[in-house]
Formats: structure tokens, sequence, C-alpha cells
């Protein structure tokens, strides 16, 4: 049995290999290599992950002293161990997927250079999340920011990819200077870099102190996450990534932020005002409202994944700000229910997001487009890749039994249990938000019920969905793997759970599981935690079916409220899926029994009397959102323009094409009204140049004079 130690150390020595042996490979060779070496190392990790999550295992290595400042250290707590673990457990079918994936980039652009970055990002990342100080923290952050780029450009011959690219690596180096800023005011402190050190210190520091750490590292972080209103690159890099990237971008890479919010906010300097926490609560559910808008009316399918990807973000961060707010106010249990709601998100966004993005690049290698617009009918042609988007759909829009409603149901759960808060102007904030959080889960269905009828239902609205073909089974297989865990992470919550305690519960000093899945199986009558009358009353219920059969604690997910109101919440989608069997089951068995001596006869269905249905006129993607584009026109507020055509002179026109030209709400209240500001100094400034070397010389005296003023009123 290796110890995580060295299980960690042979996952950076194959991380090693792997960019090595890409970088001399063959391109056709490749592929394959790829995905063997970076399959082994996500197995790897999660086996050294796993002992640490599950056993308490330790990962301390420690590298070497820097100067007077400490040594540089990496170690994996539980709370990184979460994080690693769903980062292997999104790169392996990643991996997998890719051998196939990547050949039809073949002599087209370089397989080697992706290869070695591939290799090297995945180490970058789980380096990052087991960093112990301030030095290899940064170090491991700048490399995985210039390797999630060079990716993300890839397909450089395209201009569109290269603007995205260096647009994505611009923000995400003002994000890490901010983050580092902030590291830097906690070590000032403690005069040490470790974690620890600065943990130990961070109870000497001032207010003004604290806020200025918070701003820094939730603006900082905030960039990586997808936060608004500096969320403009997002749904710029996925178009210009390639799919498998795509799929890491979104399951694991934005995942990095919401970790440095939490580790330096909850764990290294703990928030101790009510503030911070609304502020993050209300970034969050505005970031996660926006981002569902603009996914609803989006129609190429990746560009509609990245802002589904900047909703569920801001539904994680909205969970975080809550627990921020509950911890602050003395409610360590809440706060812990907060937590374990926004990282088990954070697990199943990872899962199903990956999914959801290999479907899209499955459909875009065999089509040669994501355009929603001019898909339909690919169910007949790529039946498998329609049943495993179907899955991603259904998790994403928070239908049970999948894991995306178990997630989102606790955390609007939690922002019901505002009602405890002493502050009316806080429980009227956790209302507002609550209110946009359950707007965007209404809006998440019409979404995905958008993109999965209007891709894989209907007619083929063009020739190239007509002609599609299924993809290799090496394609299929990781969908199929990614389906299976959103299915089993979605009925078996009182499983995960426990989990996730393990890595809340050394940021809240406070256990969620008596609280949130109660032992039904294991509990005995007399118990000082649960009165018999609490007992009885679930076990009536059937809380206790599957007690002497099933390990683990029980079936039921619930939180105990006061002694007036013992259950506040209370659901179990474990029963559910076998409810919803035995129904289909019942209904299958009815119908076939119903109809057995009939026989069945293909007819065409009747369309109104026309001999064929065109392609032309049934429903697409942009009339199927545009009421979401009417209802909601005061945020999208786009413009109209003319496009005239003209033959000889402008009495005779060709033709007349009005169009819509939208702008981004971030981009149109935040960034352009920056930029004019910015310009007309710049114009302002401009006429200062006159060429006179006389005014010049006058320019300079002022100067001086101004600032001998300011020293003089200073003394």
């Amino acid at each position: 049995m290796f110890e995580t130690n060295s299980l960690f150390i042979l996952f950076l020595i194959l991380c090693a290999i792997g960019a090595a042996v890409s970088a001399v490979t063959p391109g056709r060779r490749n592929p394959m290599i790829l995905s063997w070496i970076a399959s082994a190392s996500a197995v790897l990790l999660l086996m050294a992950s796993g002992d640490t999550l599950l056993y308490g295992q330790p990962l301390q290595l420690r590298l070497w002293d820097l100067f007077s400042f400490g040594p540089l250290v990496l170690r994996m707590d539980r709370l990184s161990a979460l994080f690693v673990f769903v980062t292997a457990l999104v790169y392996l079918p990643v991996s997998i997927f890719s051998a196939a994936y990547m050949k039809q980039y073949l002599g087209r652009y370089s397989l080697r250079s992706f290869g070695a970055c591939y290799h090297l990002l995945f180490a970058s990342i789980v380096l990052l999340l087991v960093a112990a100080d301030v030095v290899t923290f940064l170090f491991s952050w700048e490399l995985m920011s210039i390797l999630s780029y060079l990716l993300v450009n890839y397909k450089h011959e395209d201009e569109y990819n290269t603007r995205a690219g260096y647009l994505m690596l611009a923000m995400s180096e003002a994000g890490t200077l901010a983050a580092a800023m902030a590291l830097l005011l906690l070590a000032g402190t403690s005069g040490k870099l470790d974690f620890a050190s600065l943990k130990a210190a961070s109870t000497a520091m001032s207010e003004p102190a604290r806020w200025a750490v918070f701003l820094l590292s939730f603006f900082g972080f905030g960039v990586k996450v997808g936060l608004a209103p500096i969320n403009i690159w997002l749904p710029r890099a996925h178009p210009a990534a390639t799919g498998n990237v795509s799929a890491i971008l979104s399951g694991v890479i934005l995942n990095l932020g919401l970790y440095g919010i939490l580790r330096v906010n909850a764990d290294i300097l703990p928030l101790s005002q009510v503030a911070p926490g609304v502020i993050v609560l209300i970034v969050g559910s505005l970031s996660a409202l926006i981002g569902i808008l603009y996914a609803t009316t989006e129609n190429d399918m990746k560009k509609m994944l990245a802002h589904s990807s900047i909703e569920n973000m801001g539904i994680m961060t909205a969970g975080l700000g809550a627990g921020f707010v509950f911890m602050t106010s003395g409610y360590a249990v809440l706060a812990g229910v907060a937590f374990t709601a926004a990282l088990y998100h954070m697990t199943n966004h990872a899962l199903y997001k990956a999914l959801l993005f290999l479907g899209v690049g499955a459909v875009d290698s065999s089509l040669g487009h994501r355009d929603m617009d001019r898909l339909g009918g690919l169910i007949k042609v790529m039946p498998w890749t329609g049943l495993f988007f179907l899955a991603g759909a259904l998790c994403i829009a928070a239908l049970p039994p999948f894991n995306g409603f178990v997630s989102e149901w606790l955390t609007l759960q939690t922002m019901l249990r505002s009602a405890v808060l002493s502050s009316r102007a806080v429980k009227i904030v956790f209302a507002l938000c609550g209110a946009a959080l359950a707007l965007t889960a209404a809006l998440a269905v019409t979404c995905f019920v958008k993109a999965f009828a209007m891709s894989f239902l209907g007619v083929s609205r063009s020739q190239s969905a007509k002609t599609a073909v299924e993809v290799k089974r090496s394609m299929r297989i990781p969908m199929g793997i990614l389906a299976l865990c959103c299915l089993l992470l979605g009925i078996l919550p009182t499983y995960v759970i426990p989990v996730l305690d393990k890595a809340i519960t050394p940021l809240t000093h406070e256990s969620v599981l008596n609280a949130l899945a109660p032992p039904f199986f294991t509990i005995a009558q007399g118990d000082a935690t649960f009165s018999d009358a609490f007992l009885e009353e679930f076990h009536d219920l059937g809380a206790q079916t599957g007690r002497g059969l099933l390990p683990g604690r029980g079936l039921v997910v619930l939180h105990q409220g006061a002694q007036k109101n013992p259950v506040v919440f209370a659901m179990s989608t474990s029963y559910t899926f076998v409810v919803l069997l035995l129904l289909l089951g019942g209904a299958f068995v009815i119908v076939r029994i119903l109809t057995k001596a009939r026989t069945v006869v293909r007819r065409p269905a009747w369309d109104g009397g026309l001999r064929r249905l065109m392609p032309e006129m049934t429903y697409t993607a942009t009339g199927f959102s545009n009421p979401v584009r009417v209802i909601f026109e005061a945020v999208f507020r786009p413009s109209t323009f003319d496009d005239r055509k003209e033959t000889i002179s402008e009495h005779f026109r060709m033709a007349i094409k009005n169009g819509r030209k939208e702008v981004h709400i971030v981009d149109r209240s935040v960034f352009l009204p920056v930029s004019r500001a910015v310009q007309w100094t710049a114009s302002l400034l401009g006429r200062m140049h006159t060429g006179s070397v006389n005014v010049y010389a006058v320019y300079v005296l002022l100067s001086l004079f101004i600032v001998l003023m300011i020293q003089g009123l200073m003394r």
C-alpha cells in the first residue's frame, strides 16, 4: 500500500514524463499517449487525495527554506483534498475522451505542444491546491494561468481565438496581482510566508487591513471564478478552446477561484463582520441571474455553456456568502450547511459541465459547427451522445433525481434559514437573493430544454445535421462515466454529505452531520440528540426503510430547527429514484399489456396538409428564446442596424437586412464607460503636446511649484 506522499510524488513524476514524451512523440501517436499517461496520473491522484479526504492520511512535503521567510511547504488538508479529488475526477474522463477527439487537429496544429501543456497544467493545478506558502501558491497560480492561456489559444490561426486568449490572460494577471497583494498583506503581519504562520498572526490585523485583504482576495480570485462584472473573458474563451480544454476550464480551473476565496477568508483570515459575507452573497446572486439570462438567449452551444458556468459559479458564491454571514453571526451549523451546499454544487457542476462540454465537443467534431439554429434531429444519428447530453441537461436544470437538484435545493433552503438572523436588512438581502436564485433555477430549465430540444429533437435544419455520424466509442465511454457519476451523486446525497463535512468542519468548528443527514439506520432509542417522538415520526414516514440492508447513516436529508419547529426541510432523492423507477416500470408494463393484441402501424404525421415540412418552417433556438429576450429587454437593450445593398443608385436596392446587435450588460455598464473615460482623458492630455519648448518648460515649473506647495502643507 503506497503512502499518500509516495502517490503524490509518483503523480508529479508521471506528469513530467507525460510532458516530456508528448514533446518528442510524433503527432499521430500523441493523443493516445496523452490519454494513457494523463489517465494514469488522474488515478494516482484520486488515490492520494481520497486517502486524505476519507481517512485523514497526511500529505506534507518540505521543499526548501527561503532565507528568513521560512520553508516552502506542500500540504494537503481535507479542504484541498476535496478540490484535488474533483480535479482528478474530471481529468480522468476528459483524458480518455482526448485520445480520439484530438486526432481532428493532426496536421493543422501542434499536438506535441498541446500534450506538453496539458500535462503541465494538470501538475500546476494540483500544486496550487496543495501549496501551503505564499511563494509556491503564487508561482503555481501564475504557471496555471499561462498554461491555460496557451491551451485556450491552441487554435491560434484564428484571430478571434487569439484575442480571446489575450483577454483571458490580461484579466487573469489583474486578478493575480490583486490576490498577491492580499497574501502579501497577510505576510507583512506575520513576517513569514507559510499559511500556518499567516493564520496565527491574522488575529492581530486591524479592521481596515482585514477589509483590504477581503476586497483584494475576493476581486483577485473572483476573476478566475467568473463573477460579474469581471467575467467578460469567460464567454469569449470557451468558443476559442477545444472541447476537452473547455471541460477542464469550466470543470476544474474555475473552481480554483472558489478555493482561493474560501482558503483566505474562511481559513487563513476568517471574516469577522457580516458585511463582507453580504457582499459575496449579492455578487454571487447577480452573477447567477445575469449568467443564465445570457445563456438562455445564446444559440452557440459553447457560449451558452460558458454563460451557464457563470450562473453556476454565482450559485456557489452565493452559498459561500450565506455561509460567511451565518459564521460571523454565530450560527456555525448553518454556516456548515451553506458551505456544504456550495461545495456540493461545485462537485456537481464540475462533473455535469464536463459532460456537457464533451457532448458539445462530440457534436462539433461530427458536424463542424455548434449553432443550434442549424442543428436538430441529432438524436437519430447520434443517439448515445444525445442520451448523455440529456443526462447533463437534466443535471444542470436541477431536476431530480440527478445531482444538480440536491445542491441547488440545499442552497435555496439555506437562504430560507436567514429567518434566524437578527438584522432586518440582512434578512431582506437574503430574501432578494433567494428570489434571484429561484428565478435563475427556473430560467435554467428553459435554457436546457431549448439546448436539448433544438439540438437533438425535431427535424434536421441543415445538411451537416442530416449527415452527422456518432462519435467513436472512446469518446462515448467518458461521457457515460460522467453521466453515471452525476446520477450517483444525485441519488446518494447522504453518502456525499459526510465526506464534504470532513472538509468543512475545520472551517466552522462544528459538524453538520446530525443536523443534515441524521443516522436513521444506526441511531438507537433514547439518544440525547434525537427525541423518541422525532424518531417515531420519521419511522412512520419510512425514513428507516433499508435499515439493516444498506450501509451508511440513512437516505434522508433534513435540517433540524428549534424545538417548536424540529424539521425545517427534508427530502430523499434515493427514495424518489426508487419511486420513479417503479412508476416508469409500471407504466411500461401496463402499456405493453394493453397494446399486446394490437398491431402498430406507422404513418406519416399530419402536418396541416403540407406534403413535407421544410426545415425553415420549424421552431428554431432563436424563436424558442425570444420570449425571454422580450421580457428582459431592459437587461439586453439591443440596438438595431440596417444593412442596405444598392445596385445602381439609392433608388434601386437589392436587399435590405435588419439586424440586432447586443452588447453585454457588463460591457455596457462597466467597461465601455471606463474605456470612454480613458479615451477622453487621453485626448485631453494629448492637447498639451504643442511642440513648443517654452510651453513644456512652463509645465515643469508648474509641476515643481505644486510639489513644493504640497510639501509645505504637509509639514
